[in-house]
């Protein structure tokens, strides 16, 4: 009878032992996934990227990762749901539907609220110190269309033209 138990004992422990070993390879794989996918050498495996990845390059936020701005940084959750309807269009769009890439890519009015609270994130301090902001219709990008990509090689002429060009086309 008491080896019985201690048997039971031991196949508990391998169990418990087994989970936790389980889970810390899953949360290890969760983390690195998260991060090599918030890359701009991820970013840029799709050819279509490859002007923009070498703009972004250029930039003076070329040490953040595509992510920082492009996706939800306020919760996992959040992030998590938008990866993830994020890339399956652009798996449908670089698979079925790659004859409906256009030559520039523009921000979806979606990704571009979360673009311009990622902005506002990132410099709320010096917002504070602008005496006077007039934060335009279409946000951050509407004044400052040269920041993230640098010199805007691949955008078309009258993207740096104020007030003339809807960046959320």
């Amino acid at each position: 009878m008491r080896a019985f138990k201690e048997l039971i004992v031991r196949k508990k422990l391998l169990l418990v032992l087994s989970g936790i070993f389980i889970g810390i390879v899953l949360f290890a794989g969760t983390v690195g996934s998260m991060k090599a996918t918030d890359s701009p050498e991820f970013c840029s495996t799709c050819h279509i990227m490859d002007d923009y990845y070498d703009s972004f390059m250029d930039s003076n936020h070329a040490t953040l990762s595509c992510n920082d701005c492009h996706a939800p940084n306020d919760s996992l959750t959040a992030k998590l749901v938008f990866k993830a309807k994020a890339g399956a269009s652009h798996m449908y769009m670089n698979t079925l539907g790659s004859d409906q890439i256009p030559d520039n890519i523009h921000a979806t009015a979606q990704s571009q609220e979360v673009i311009d609270k990622n902005c506002i994130t990132c410099h709320e301090a010096g917002l504070e110190n602008v005496a006077f902001h007039d934060v335009k219709e279409g946000g951050c990008v509407d004044c400052h269309r040269h920041v993230p990509h640098g010199n805007g090689g691949h955008k078309p002429e009258d993207w740096f033209d104020p007030g003339s060009y809807d960046a959320r086309r």
